[in-house]
Order: structure tokens, then sequence, then C-alpha cells
């Protein structure tokens, strides 16, 4: 188990005592080894990894860089990539880790690259980034100025993925605990700002989702959303019968006017939508690093306007509101 004792004495400070009360047992619960076959496996290598002392660290690049080449020998080169490569497959980046680049199937970058300049400022900010896969935006919220960084994931891959990041990086305000929103207590009011990105569409009720982010902030903060949507005018939503380009767990994409007048209904203010973009081949691809099947695989091989089952291939909207 890791050391949270820091990131219990932030929550306390942010009046999240509720959370703090449940944190150590969400946390057995999720770490529980005989529950999952691979994470033994996963913190072995991990653990085995030698205390390395980055030259330098940037959180402001596009891809998060932490050390350089120069900075290890051949040997620990090679037990770093061999240790990367047991934790295949890497979905969220890309990463520059000590001269080694990591090209993650998404290209995190650009998502960020779309958003930044329309954020708050996030220096001093308590910030929560829900589904954050291995952290790599919330790095790049903390590259920002953010006080703290609390990223939530289920899977729990992507949370030893950060674990191994982070020991690269050494101590940091950031942490990504192998959780979902509903392990946040409700109502808990106590970040400046809540991210939540790719996971509206996985949720069988959008609505009570956004009140689940609504009420993870205080009055004034921030909300980021990002999601599917489709073309389309007021009310309109499209609902897949089965899978959507080969994913299973989704259910509402929303127009964009649907999904703010949805934002508005429950309670936020100042909704805006920030950036509509197609998502290309190039920006979710497979790679060395994900050599699984990935978006070109999942689009209509004669039109690739369309999923493989034939609907609107995914596009995707940000949007901020505040409370």
């Amino acid at each position: 188990m890791f050391d949270y004792q820091d990131l219990y004495d932030a929550l306390l400070a942010a009046n999240a005592d509720a959370w703090v009360a449940l944190l150590p047992a969400q946390l057995t619960r999720a770490f529980d080894t005989a529950q999952h076959g691979d994470l033994v496996r996963w913190q072995t290598h991990i653990n085995q990894l030698p205390e390395l002392t980055p030259s330098q660290r940037l959180l402001d690049n596009d891809a998060v860089q932490i050390g350089c080449v120069a900075d290890l020998s051949v040997d620990e080169t090679n037990q770093l990539e061999h240790c990367f490569r047991a934790l295949h497959p890497w979905r969220k980046g890309p990463y520059q880790l000590f001269g080694i680049h990591i090209d993650t199937e998404w290209r995190s970058d650009w998502k960020w690259n779309r958003l930044k300049q329309h954020l708050a400022p996030l220096e001093h900010r308590l910030v929560l980034d829900v589904g954050c896969s291995n952290g790599y935006h919330a790095w790049r919220v903390l590259g920002a100025g953010a006080k703290r960084v609390i990223g939530i994931d289920p899977t729990l891959l992507s949370v030893m993925q950060f674990q191994l990041i982070k020991k690269l990086y050494g101590d940091a305000p950031i942490d990504v605990l192998p959780l979902g929103i509903e392990d946040v207590p409700s109502n808990l009011h106590a970040f400046d700002t809540v991210f939540s990105m790719g996971v509206l569409y996985h949720r069988r009720s959008p609505i009570d989702h956004l009140l689940e982010l609504k009420g993870c902030l205080q009055q004034g903060g921030e909300l980021v959303l990002e999601t599917l949507v489709i073309e389309g005018g007021l009310g309109e939503v499209l609902l897949p019968e089965h899978r959507y380009a080969k994913m299973r767990n989704v259910w509402f994409f929303p127009s964009c006017d649907t999904l703010m007048s949805w934002l508005k209904r429950c309670g936020f203010k100042n909704v805006r939508l920030i950036d509509v973009t197609t998502t290309s081949i190039e920006e979710q691809r497979s790679t060395e690093w994900m050599q699984f099947h990935s978006l070109q695989d999942f689009l209509h091989p004669d039109n690739p306007h369309l999923t493989c089952e034939g609907l609107p291939a995914p596009k995707r909207a940000i949007f901020m509101a505040n409370v």
C-alpha cells in the first residue's frame, strides 16, 4: 500500500473529512491482490527499479518529460524500458521518461492544447480529475500551477502506470486513486476545478453524473467536461442499441445543445462550448506501446464518417461551466 498521509491532510484542509473517513477502507479494497491477479506482478516490476534522480522535470511539454537519456547507464535504461513494457498497454500520454519516448494510443496533448487557454488560472487550486487513466492530464494540471491534483480511475493498470511515473518524478502533490466517482461522497464541495473527460457516455444516467460532478465543486468552482456528441439540435440524443465503435458500456451521446441544456438544468452557470473536434486516426491509433486495435479498426471500412456499426464516427466536444 502506498503512503497517502499527505493526501489525507490536504483533503482535511479542504473540509473533505467525509471522504477521508472512507478512503483507507476504499483503498484497501481496491488494492486487494486477491481480487486482481496482475497487481503483484506490476508492483514487483515497479519496486525492483532503483531510485533514479532526474536531471529535469518538465510538465509543460506535449510529452511529459522526466529526466533525460544521459541520466542513466545503458543497463538502467534497459531495465526501465522493460518495466514500461511490462505495464502495456499505454493509452494516455505521451511521456518522455529518461530518454524513452512512450508513444501512447492517444495524443492526449492535443486535447489539453484545445482546452488549456480556456481554463481559469489553476494556481493554488485543488483539482479532481475523474476517469483520469494514468494521470497524463493530471500532470499537465500540476504543471499549470495547481496546489494539488487528485485523479480517480478504477482501472488498476492505469493507477500502476501512474505510480511508476511518480516514482521516477519524485515527491509531488499529485495522486491517482483506483476509485470511481461513486466512491466520492455526495455534495463534498471540496474542489476548485473538476475534470470529467471521456466519462459521461459510459454512465447509464448522464444527469446523475453531472450532479455528482457538481457536488464535488466548491461554490464558484469550474467544471471541464469532454464527451462524445452528435450533430443535431436541442433534444437530440443517440443511444446505441449495442456497441459503439466496438465499445461496450456506452449510453447517451447528446447533441451539443442538448448537453448544454442538461448542464443548465443541473444548476450549472456560465455554460459554454469551447471545442468540437472529430477524432482522427492520427489522434487515436495503435503504436508499439499500445499494440491492440484502435480507432482505424473501429471505423466503417468504406466510409470513415461512420463507425463499423454504421453510426456517426466519433466527435468530441469540450464544455465548461461553473457552480
